[in-house]
């Protein structure tokens, strides 16, 4: 599939803004605009102060990924502008990740950015600019429905396929919004890239969290929350003390590393956390199993589907199930469904929304 910009008045005459990272994906983007002989505008959000260490170089749109988004603009002969969103990315953002993580759920940060930050304050950036679209590097499709409406598709190389952490995006956001690089496998777009000189060509892509790029969230949630890391008790389901940890921040719903506790039966994992006890419940694997989970927040870009497949984890397989409009139920019990997840709603190849996960139930199992 050849990327597109979808202009319905032609590219002449046409200004497209790129929102760039720093990385290959949106430099490509940048360059493939710039082909089109629209005017073509390059703008990087500078989320946060590099000084800080919670918020060390090597992430999205740090120091060295604003310079080689403004080095892949001066290069194409393109406008560059840098917007600083630290506040704003501290308060949506990285405050709200920390709060979650302190009430035991287990959030998904780059939903939420995507969903404020990013579409919300760079849309109205390029339109006050007078754009007919906003540009991004993201695998996903943009479709347009029967209705002449758009829709939001996977991308189409499942491993590259973006579109679980973009379920936040309406409908009038989606008319403003072109993803040209959808229907490319990761291979093409650096060969784009190389083709077209770029020095981030073969730049590596980021694989963490963009604020923790070295993984480390219990490290960033300590320093914000200290009363995370106060020690307590692991117990059973029962409440029966089995051990003691060094604080809930290091424990995620379905974890298994971790909880050292010998001598066991069978293997044992994270069912439950309790900032307010500070206790963190352990139990088998059996006991992860949940039938249905409520979800909250609900953005909705289709029909009035209710058989639909959900997806629960970003590298998880979408399962099916039924969606009420508030609760969904799987066919099957599924299991690592936790509070704060997101739940992400498809039918085939089309994302048609999603929201927070919030109650879960537990399924009712057979015994073996």
């Amino acid at each position: 599939m050849s990327p597109s910009f979808d202009l319905s008045g032609g590219a002449n005459g046409a200004r497209i803004v790129v929102a760039m990272s720093g990385g290959v994906d949106s430099s490509v983007v940048a360059a493939l605009a710039a082909k089109t002989g629209a005017e073509v505008i390059g703008v990087t959000l500078q989320l946060y102060d590099h000084g800080e260490a919670v918020k060390r170089s090597g992430s999205c749109c740090a120091g060295q990924d604003i310079y080689d988004a403004k080095m892949v603009c001066d290069r194409l002969g393109i406008a560059h502008y840098v917007l600083d969103y630290e506040s704003r990315f501290r308060e949506g953002v990285i405050d709200q990740f920390v709060d979650e993580y302190a009430k035991g759920r287990t959030p998904v940060p780059c939903s939420k950015c995507n969903q404020g930050v990013k579409f919300v304050d760079l849309i109205g950036f390029a339109r006050d600019l007078g754009a007919d679209c906003l540009a991004t590097g993201h695998y996903v499709r943009r479709v347009m429905g029967e209705d002449g409406k758009p829709q939001l598709w996977k991308g189409l190389d499942p491993r590259r396929d973006q579109s679980y952490f973009l379920y936040g995006t309406t409908l009038d956001q989606l008319d403003f919004l072109r993803f040209p690089l959808g229907g490319l496998p990761k291979n093409q777009v650096r060969q784009l890239a190389d083709e077209a000189g770029l020095e981030v060509a073969n730049k590596p892509d980021s694989q963490d969290i963009c604020f923790v790029p070295d993984g480390d969230y219990a490290g960033l949630v300590k320093r914000l929350k200290p009363e995370t890391a106060i020690p307590g008790d692991i117990v059973d389901l029962e409440g029966r003390k089995l051990g003691t940890h060094e604080g809930v921040v290091h424990f995620t719903i379905g974890q298994r590393r971790g909880l050292e506790i010998g001598g066991q039966p069978e293997p044992l994992y994270v069912v439950k956390i309790e900032p307010d006890t500070n206790r963190v419940v352990v139990g088998p694997k059996a006991a992860l199993a949940v039938r249905s989970a409520s979800v909250e927040e609900v953005n909705w870009l289709a029909e009035d589907q209710r058989s639909v497949h959900a997806k629960v984890r970003s590298l998880a397989p979408p399962k099916p199930g039924v969606w009420d409009g508030e609760r969904f139920t799987f066919d099957d019990p599924e299991y690592g469904v936790a509070p704060g997840q997101s739940a992400v709603f498809y039918d085939g190849e089309r994302l048609l929304g999603g929201g927070t996960i919030g109650a879960t139930q537990a399924a009712e199992l057979e015994a073996a």
